[in-house]
């Protein structure tokens, strides 16, 4: 800190909600220390960029954001350049040769300590770099200053991931997956509710896997008996379930607990068998065509996500039919698609019959086109019946229009609900007749 004047910090996050936490616990300790945190990297003396690698798209996000944020060296008033995360987790020695406009890199072990590192860089001209191991358990003690809106949180309950699928850098980024206790994650949650909060969406790399490495009491369904009665919290949304750690007995506390949203974001992948075992996954066809018959059994009125990816080496013309097949008949609600990216210290990079560029983004696009009819004609099935929507605001089309997400949208990555009637406060949730639709969002009228 310079003199006694406050000095402004902006963060930028990329990346996926457990990325937002990790930031959100860094505003928390420069807060505390003082800083300003502002949105406008004009304004900022020091900008900080938290990165994703996950796959060559992120990778080409997070370097575009930073040339073009290193700018405010020359045009603004930022004096430090900090980036953070997984970026200089995994390229350090890269990024120090090529970004010479970066003052700080700080890896996914060390963003706690930020302060104090910002503190260091005022006694050296040297470039620092921390990025160590990467086993840090984030801690409901952390500070943290949330950035989604009032209403809305998320809440990481572990770190890590041991499922080492055969084209993923997570496990060597973030370390094995552990656990948070589950005391210090209620006091996180009840934190949160008191602060307003109404919809708490359970992140990890693997819900599923939960409670595994610690004491017996601790599961994913004993957590969500517990959260379901914190008074004032009104939804529950569970992300990133790989399918194998589903359980009959967290399918009924689904379909019976009312706060539970019926909402399940199950990241398949893939459903060719040999696709599947050359992924190092552990679900077979028939068993993930088991599960979403007993999911759509036991809970009709489920709404599922699923992620695919397309292009992975081997993959023939014919395995990407029986996955065109799948889609258009299995009708998810939602669903992500990816382009294979092949990355370096991966299994799966060194694997022969690499599919080429031009392959991947034909199969692409033709996913997408399917699972675009099949979007319309599940939101058409919705009009005329009536869905609880959280209240967000004004659309940024036209201030006439209140914007809100119902309980089968999660936040960032699904459709919009557009209120064309009545009124209501943000974050209220109202119930919500669905007039209209379109391929991924939905139109109603607020009643009574």
């Amino acid at each position: 800190m310079q003199g006694n004047t406050k000095e402004k910090v902006s963060l930028v996050s990329l990346g996926c909600p457990k990325n937002l936490v990790d930031a959100e616990v860094m505003l928390g300790y420069l807060a505390k220390e003082g800083f300003e945190v502002t949105t406008d990297e004009r304004e900022a003396d020091i900008i900080i960029v938290n990165t994703c690698s996950f796959i060559k798209e992120a990778k080409q996000e997070s370097v575009d954001t930073i040339l073009d944020l290193a700018d405010r060296k020359h045009d603004g008033r930022c004096r430090l350049l900090v980036v953070t995360g997984c970026l200089p987790q995994r390229y350090q020695e890269e990024l120090a040769r090529e970004l010479p406009e970066v003052d700080i890199f700080v890896g996914t072990g060390d963003y706690p300590r930020i302060a104090e590192i910002i503190a260091e860089k005022g006694t050296t001209s040297e470039q620092l770099r921390y990025t160590g191991d990467p086993n840090l358990l984030y801690d409901e003690e952390l500070p943290r200053l949330k950035s989604s809106p009032y209403y809305s949180a998320y809440l990481k309950i572990a770190e890590g991931c041991s499922n080492c699928c055969s084209y993923c850098v997570i496990p060597s980024l973030r370390g094995a997956f552990r656990s948070r206790p589950m005391d210090k994650l209620l006091r996180e949650a009840r934190e949160l509710v008191t602060g307003g909060v109404r919809e708490i969406n359970l992140i990890a790399q693997d819900i599923t896997g939960y409670g595994k490495d610690l004491p017996e009491s601790s599961s994913l369904e004993n957590l969500l008996k517990e959260l379901v009665k914190l008074e004032g919290l009104r939804w529950i949304r569970l992300l990133y379930a790989y399918p194998d750690g589903i359980t009959a007995g967290l399918i009924q506390l689904i379909k019976s607990e009312a706060k539970v949203c019926k909402y399940m974001d199950i990241p398949l992948q893939h459903i060719s068998d040999p696709i599947l075992k050359r992924m190092n996954r552990r679900s077979s066809e028939a068993e993930i065509r088991g599960l979403i018959a007993r999911l759509r059994n036991e809970i009709p009125e489920i709404t599922l996500r699923t992620s695919l990816i397309v292009g992975f080496p081997g993959e023939t013309e014919e395995d990407f039919k029986k996955l065109l097949h799948f889609v258009e008949e299995t009708q998810f609600d939602r669903l992500g698609v990816f382009c294979y990216s092949r990355e370096e210290g991966t299994p799966a990079a060194e694997m022969p019959d690499q599919v080429s560029e031009r392959i991947k983004r034909e199969r692409y696009k033709k996913l997408m086109r399917v699972q675009a009819r099949v979007s319309f004609k599940r939101n058409r099935r919705l009009i005329d019946t009536i869905e609880q929507v959280i209240v967000e605001g004004f659309s940024e089309e036209t201030e006439l229009l209140l914007k809100g997400r119902s309980s089968r949208q999660a936040p960032d990555i699904d459709g919009l609900v557009y209120i064309t009637a009545g009124e209501a406060r943000v974050g209220d949730i109202v119930n919500l007749r669905i007039t209209d639709s379109s391929d991924y969002d939905l139109i109603g009228e607020i009643v009574s």
